[in-house]
């Protein structure tokens, strides 16, 4: 079956130009015109992934992705104005997979898609029983069930985005080994598609605020300037 996309902008060409796009690549499309009428229909109905622009009248694209966040981890790529850094560090911060800014070429979005697509599918497959089910991984307070894509912080639940649950595994996997953004990139996209530092660098900000709401005293990842970050060792 083909993957259905969702599309929000308050612009008509946008939405149509992509949306022809995309169906010629085999996606199923839904269109809307703006975050609060979006907002009902990708919590009742999911699509595979959303792409939202991120100004848009009634309910913009960082409000709209604050209130899926809060019940959803949905994949979302954010659409952003050229130069529009404080959005797209924000947007990241809670917790958007990508974003692309605009004006954008339409195959590298569709390859972005594609990517995000890819790892949800990935984490999809793990989460079915198997006979040769991977062992929970643990690291002292940390447990991660990478079969079924749950993470324990002290016994604690914490909701983490397919990006983050890959850049968490890839740092606990061997505690106290820096991983450079780079090695970071590789083992959440899985694809030779560049990523700004950036994006890395808000995926960790944002994983350390989730583990902070389960213990203020949270800081099991340390940052290596210059070099990358790590998993503290136990």
């Amino acid at each position: 079956m083909s993957a259905t996309i969702a599309l929000v902008d308050d612009d008509r060409n946008i939405l149509t130009s992509l949306s022809i796009a995309l169906q010629a690549e085999g996606f199923a499309t839904r269109l809307y015109s703006d975050g609060q009428s979006a907002l009902t229909a990708l919590l009742d109905n999911p699509p595979d992934l959303a792409i939202c622009d991120i100004k848009m009248p009634k309910m913009d694209g960082i409000e709209l992705l604050t209130r899926l966040r809060k019940s959803s981890d949905l994949p979302v790529i954010l659409l952003t104005s050229k130069n529009d850094e404080p959005d797209e560090a924000l947007g990241l911060a809670l917790g958007a997979d990508d974003y692309i800014a605009k004006p954008f070429s339409q195959r590298l979005l569709i390859a972005r898609i594609r990517a995000i697509l890819r790892r949800a599918e990935m984490v999809r497959k793990e989460a079915e029983p198997a006979a040769d089910e991977p062992e929970p991984l643990t690291r002292g307070a940390l447990a991660m069930d990478t079969a079924r894509h749950k993470v324990l912080w002290k016994g604690v639940p914490v909701t983490l985005t397919v990006t983050e649950f890959l850049i968490l595994e890839a740092l606990a996997q061997r505690p106290g080994v820096v991983k450079n953004r780079n090695q970071l990139m590789d083992a959440a996209y899985h694809d030779d598609i560049y990523v700004d530092d950036r994006t890395i660098d808000s995926h960790i900000k944002r994983l350390r605020r989730k583990f902070r709401e389960a213990d203020p005293d949270f800081n099991a990842i340390d940052t290596l300037y210059g070099a990358g970050y790590r998993f503290a060792e136990e």
